[in-house]
């Protein structure tokens, strides 16, 4: 969906343009009208640069587990140092974690409790 504030930016940036035309072809009567037309084309392209510069995507994910959860104590299986849960990132749909301690990188698992 797009912002209304995307809407207004690329509706002022092509009056601008509209403008900068206009004043570009009349300054073959008077050359000053050449400045203005730089500067309107200057002012559209920096309207048109700031709104469609991209805005940094926050992604949330979310975990529901059906009943009760008993936590336990995330240890790197290469040092048995504790681990911070908080340090866990997704990379291509796989968690993973780094140890602090040794730097072994591996992935997050859930064993079955069956």
């Amino acid at each position: 969906m797009v912002s209304a504030k995307t809407v207004i930016g690329y509706v002022i940036s092509a009056v601008l343009f509209v403008f900068a035309v206009i004043f570009a072809l009349a300054s073959a009567y008077a050359p000053i009208r050449l400045v203005t037309s730089a500067f309107l084309f200057l002012a559209g392209f920096g309207i048109l640069y700031y709104t469609r510069k991209q805005q940094p995507i926050q992604i949330t994910q979310k975990l529901e587990v059906p009943g009760k959860v008993k936590l336990q104590t995330l240890r790197c299986p290469n040092c048995s140092a504790s681990l911070d849960i908080s340090q866990v990132k997704v990379t291509k749909g796989v968690p993973s974690i780094k140890c602090s301690y040794c730097g072994h990188i591996f992935e997050v698992t859930e064993e079955p409790k069956w």
